[in-house]
């Protein structure tokens, strides 16, 4: 179907005129029709319309001036909407009909009740009892801000900035929409938003030793435990799984690798943002009948309506359903939608040198590049898609090249350990493997799962999952000279970490090259620490043994909640680049902080 005409509106319409301005009824059900088809000043020309059917369309979103301003019946069902605040258009609007869109979720329809004050039909049922609902949230909410604004102010717990009040509110402050993994169930008493601090317990047993740069032995203390994104809030939720963690990065311009003490928390419908000092969950974002595979933040330029520039993170949150959101974290609302894949995404990636270049990693084996360009003063986001990275197997961790992040792209994925030219002046916007890489001698070798990478320093990469209880420690540089015309390399190794020797996999490493730190969970509760910095420093030939780890961090029994959890995984581990936090996920549904004394 393309663009509309008058002719098929006259023919469609209702009663029959040959006049657009005395149509009453309109029927544009099953046309294939596209968010684009839907032309304004041809249906501004509907000065009469009362009853719009647009059912059985491929309809993403609803144009915003439309002008139909005496609608009062809309049919949108079994269409691709993912937002409704296009709807506040509609004022006299009584009747509405959105089944079967997939992408709307329980608190779509409480923000359809708060953009519709006139509105009596939803679906086909009375309306009346979500918006009861709407106005006894409204209230809860006020009265739970209040609360526990009352009580940090009375903690001082937290200190309000004003740059971090966003000059203009969003069209519409309510939440958005949502991601999920396995199994997600919508529930009508789940908000998008949620400011309260959870469940958190405290403890300083279990402390650790790091050695200094100095010799000396700062040591790591157990901060908090937190149960922030169990079901219900329940403290019974031992099973939600967590998948990742990221550091916001710094505020400040000119502080390369400075990040803040704030930590975003990934897994089962929720993400976190949580204060690692003081253990308060300072924000929340729900996505009922999604599961957040997956975080990473940026830190954007913009410029307010007064002219003024301002730093501002965004963080950006995947997982099961293909979509990437944008979260305006300390305004609470989501100020963009990314439809970037039709399967899962892994993980996503921020290029280290340009704020605005995402990338994502997919189940349906493909990298793509994104340019999310600069929000407008209403923070909406126009994305466009650069590149395109087809993978062999699933991608599992990405990671730009530290000396050359613009040119060549790492990722880790199931089959091995690959790489993509990315340079954007080349002609090809969609591309296959450069160089796949080969950790040990032999075919089967070259085909294992590379489940941790990340880079330690500018040249040298920590690798997992090539060989069991090990992590290897290898050169970029020393590597990639040999490349020549080949399509398969075999790695420079300088070095391999003992680590445990689980055949379990997805255990992510991370690393602080400030500090020369790489650390890693285990399947038994337990962080591995190590210093590899006498490694980096000293000249071949390495020892052939596997390096003991500096330290592991032993998982404190019994720990949280008043429960006795005898084995737990942490699939997760990193620190912030100064090494002053470290955070850890586990498969038990905790989110545990450590703090360097």
């Amino acid at each position: 179907m393309g663009p509309l005409s008058a002719r098929l509106l006259m023919q469609r319409g209702r009663p029959k005129s040959d006049r657009l301005g005395k149509i009453r009824s309109l029927d544009l059900s099953g046309l294939k029709l596209l968010s684009e088809h839907l032309d304004p000043k041809l249906l501004s020309r509907l000065k009469q319309l009362q009853e719009l059917d647009l059912s059985n369309n491929q309809l993403e979103t609803l144009p915003a001036n439309l002008g139909l301003s005496h609608l009062r019946v809309l049919r949108c069902a079994n269409n691709q909407l993912g937002d409704v605040t296009a709807l506040c258009q509609f004022p006299q609007l009584e009747e509405l009909s959105l089944e079967g869109n997939p992408f709307l979720t329980v608190s779509d329809n409480l923000k359809v009740s708060f953009l519709l004050p006139k509105l009596r039909k939803v679906n086909g049922k009375d309306a009346s009892s979500t918006c009861s609902q709407v106005e006894n949230l409204n209230r809860e909410l006020t009265s739970r801000v209040r609360m526990i604004s009352e009580e940090l102010v009375a903690s001082g717990g937290i200190q309000v900035r004003e740059a971090d009040v966003p000059e203009r509110p969003p069209k519409a402050t309510a939440a958005r929409e949502p991601r999920a993994k396995p199994v997600a169930l919508k529930r009508p008493d789940d908000t998008p938003l949620s400011l309260s601090p959870n469940k958190r317990v405290c403890t300083s047993s279990s402390s650790a030793h790091v050695k200094g740069s100095d010799g000396s032995q700062p040591t790591l203390e157990p901060l908090h435990f937190l149960q922030c994104h169990s079901k219900n809030n329940s403290p019974r939720d031992l099973e939600t799984q967590l998948w990742a963690c990221a550091f916001e990065p710094a505020w400040e311009e000119g502080q390369a690798g400075a990040t803040s003490q704030t930590v975003a928390t990934c897994g089962g419908e929720a993400v976190c943002v949580i204060d690692c000092q003081t253990g308060i969950v300072l924000h929340k974002y729900k996505a009922p009948g999604e599961e957040f595979f997956s975080v990473a933040w940026t830190a954007l330029t913009v410029v307010t309506q007064a002219g003024h520039k301002k730093r501002w993170s965004v963080l950006a949150a995947a997982g099961l359903r293909g979509l990437v959101r944008l979260l305006h974290v300390r305004a609470g609302f989501c100020c963009g939608v990314i439809r970037a894949h039709k399967k899962a995404i892994a993980t996503l990636c921020f290029s280290p040198t340009h704020e605005t270049h995402l990338f994502t990693a997919s189940y349906d084996k493909r990298i793509i590049l994104w340019d999310l360009g600069v929000p407008n003063h209403d923070y909406e986001f126009q994305a466009s898609q650069l590149l395109t990275l087809d993978t062999a197997s699933i991608p599992l961790r990405l990671c730009p090249v530290a000396s050359c992040p613009d040119t060549y792209l790492l990722a880790g994925c199931e089959g091995g350990c690959c790489c993509w030219d990315v340079r954007l002046d080349q002609p090809q916007k969609r591309r296959v493997c450069e160089v796949e890489f080969v950790f040990s001698e032999g075919a089967e070798a070259a085909g294992r799962r590379v489940d941790g990478l990340a880079f330690v320093n500018e040249d040298v990469v920590a690798s997992k999952g090539n060989s069991l209880g090990t992590i290897c420690l290898w050169s970029w540089s020393q590597t990639w000279m040999g490349r020549g015309k080949q399509s398969t390399l075999a790695v420079v190794v300088l070095a391999r970490l003992q680590w445990s020797p689980t055949k379990l996999a997805y255990f992510s490493l991370s690393t602080c090259p400030d500090e020369g730190i790489v650390l890693c969970g285990d399947e038994e509760g337990n962080v591995w620490v190590y210093d590899v910095r006498h490694i980096l420093t000293q000249p071949p030939p390495l020892p052939a043994a596997p390096q003991a780890p500096t330290q592991i961090l032993k998982w404190p029994q019994p720990w949280a909640l008043g429960q006795m959890v005898t084995k737990t995984m942490v699939n997760t581990v990193v620190a912030n680049p100064t090494f002053t936090y470290l955070t850890a996920l586990t498969d038990s549904n905790i989110v545990a902080i450590w703090k360097r004394q």
